[in-house]
C-alpha cells in the first residue's frame, strides 16, 4: 500500500491538531481490526507526536508505522510481560515523554493487553488519554440488529475446558435483556456452534467472521442452524469470529406456563437431557416449544 506520508500527516494535523497532546502522558491508540483505512486521522497525528510506541507485537506495530511513513522506538508489551514492560513505559513518562500503546488490532485493554499498563500508569501519577476507534465487539453489535436488547455485555473468549465452557455459556443464556458478545478462535468454532445448538437452539445469534477484511461474513440465524451452516462451506471456519447472542425475547406474565405444565417439565428435566425433555414436554402438554425451552433452561441452571 503506497501512502504519501507527508500529505497524510498534513491532513491528520489539520483535522486533529487543535487537540491538546500533553507530555508525560500515555496514549491508548485504537488500531484497525482488518482494514487499514479505518485508522483515524487523530490516531495518525498522535502516533506522529509520541516519543515511543509500546505494542502487543512489535512486528505489527512496526508495520503500521511504516504504512504511515512514521519511525518510532518500539517497546514490546504483551500478556506475558505487561507488568515488567509497564515499568519501562513509566520510566519514559517520568522523563517527560509521550508514549502510545497499541494492541494487535482494535481498542487496547478489551480482551487484549493494556489494562495492567493503564492501572500502573495511573497509580504512578501520570495521565492516560484514549484515542477511540475500531472495536470488533462494537462493530459486531452494530450489525446484529438485536431489537430485544436493552444493553450488552462483553464476555470475550469462553473457558477452553469443556465443563467450564458449558457452565459459562449456560450462565450467559439466562441473563435477561442483554446482547452477549463472544470471541472465538477458528479451531473451536465448530464446538461452540454445537454447544449453542444444544443449549439454546431457538436463540438468535449473529456470527461475524473476518470483520472489515476482504472475505468478511455476517450471518444471523437461530443457534440450532449454525452447525449445518458452518459445515456447508469450509471457508466459513476460517478467520477470527465475533458472536452476538441476541437477548432472549421477553415472556409476558399472561403467557406464563400453567403450574401443571411446569410440574411436567420439572420431572422431565430432572431425568433427561435438556433437548429431549423439551421435546417430550411439547408432545405431552402442547405448550409452545420456545417457551418450554426457556423455562427448562432456567430449571436446569437453578438445579446445577
Amino acid at each position: 500500500m503506497n501512502i504519501d506520508a507527508s500529505l497524510l500527516t498534513q491532513a491528520a494535523a489539520a483535522a486533529a491538531g487543535q487537540q491538546q497532546y500533553p507530555a508525560a502522558t500515555l496514549y491508548l491508540v485504537a488500531t484497525p481490526i482488518g482494514n487499514l483505512a479505518d485508522i483515524s486521522l487523530r490516531a495518525i497525528h498522535a502516533l506522529g507526536l509520541v516519543d515511543a510506541l509500546a505494542c502487543e507485537d512489535t512486528r505489527l506495530g512496526g508495520a503500521l508505522l511504516r504504512h504511515l511513513g512514521l519511525h518510532k522506538p518500539l517497546l514490546a508489551l504483551h500478556q506475558h510481560n505487561e507488568h515488567e514492560a509497564s515499568a519501562a513505559v513509566i520510566a519514559r513518562l517520568a522523563a517527560g515523554e509521550r508514549v502510545a500503546y497499541a494492541s494487535d488490532a482494535g481498542t487496547p485493554a478489551i480482551s487484549d493487553p493494556g489494562a495492567v499498563l493503564v492501572q500502573a500508569v495511573v497509580a504512578a501519577g501520570y495521565r492516560v488519554l484514549p484515542l477511540p476507534g475500531p472495536s470488533s465487539a462494537v462493530t459486531a453489535l452494530s450489525v446484529a440488529g438485536d431489537t430485544q436488547a436493552r444493553g450488552f455485555a462483553f464476555t470475550g473468549f469462553l473457558p477452553t475446558k469443556a465443563g467450564e465452557r458449558r457452565s459459562a455459556l449456560q450462565a450467559l443464556l439466562v441473563v435477561e435483556g442483554q446482547s452477549q458478545v463472544l470471541f472465538e478462535a477458528p479451531h473451536r468454532m465448530t464446538e461452540l456452534a454445537a454447544l449453542l445448538a444444544e443449549l439454546a437452539p431457538t436463540r438468535r445469534v449473529t456470527l461475524c467472521r473476518e470483520l472489515t477484511k476482504q472475505f468478511e461474513t455476517v450471518h444471523t440465524a437461530e443457534a440450532g442452524a449454525l452447525p449445518d451452516w458452518l459445515a456447508a462451506d469450509a471457508q466459513r471456519l476460517r478467520g477470527e469470529f465475533v458472536l452476538v447472542l441476541h437477548a432472549a425475547a421477553p415472556v409476558e406474565a399472561a403467557d406464563e406456563l400453567p403450574p401443571e405444565v411446569v410440574r411436567v417439565l420439572q420431572a422431565l428435566v430432572a431425568e433427561l437431557p435438556l433437548k429431549q425433555a423439551v421435546a417430550l414436554a411439547v408432545q405431552i402438554t402442547g405448550a409452545p416449544r420456545n417457551q418450554l425451552y426457556d423455562a427448562a433452561l432456567t430449571l436446569k441452571n437453578a438445579a446445577s
